[in-house]
């Protein structure tokens, strides 16, 4: 693979992680925002809605809770996969960083 081609799949890997980075982002403010509902729906005494295509429902709380848990973990898988994706992206771009200042 000549310099060149190094650099250019350098670039590639480079936005690859800036969009990794996008959607990591996007999925931790997804989990703070159920980890905070979570929260408020485990204070609440009394009556849960959740809203559904723009209108509220009355719900059961022990469901929506479950809801949120595995919602929560879901979301917790993605972040580590995502985190996983990152790992071997940066690998690979230092070791083609090594190689082009090494040519």
């Amino acid at each position: 693979m000549s310099k060149e081609q190094k650099i250019n799949e350098m670039q590639i890997i480079e936005q690859n992680l800036q969009n990794l980075l996008l959607q990591k982002q996007a999925f931790q403010v997804e989990l703070s925002e159920t980890e905070s509902a979570k929260k408020e729906i485990e204070k609440t005494e009394g009556e849960v809605f959740k809203v559904v295509s723009n209108i509220m429902i009355k719900a059961d709380k022990n469901e929506i809770l479950e809801e949120l848990s595995n919602k929560e973990k879901l979301l917790n898988l993605r972040i580590k996969s995502i985190e996983k994706q990152e790992e071997a992206l940066k690998t690979k771009l230092e070791s083609l960083q090594k190689e082009v200042l090494e040519n």
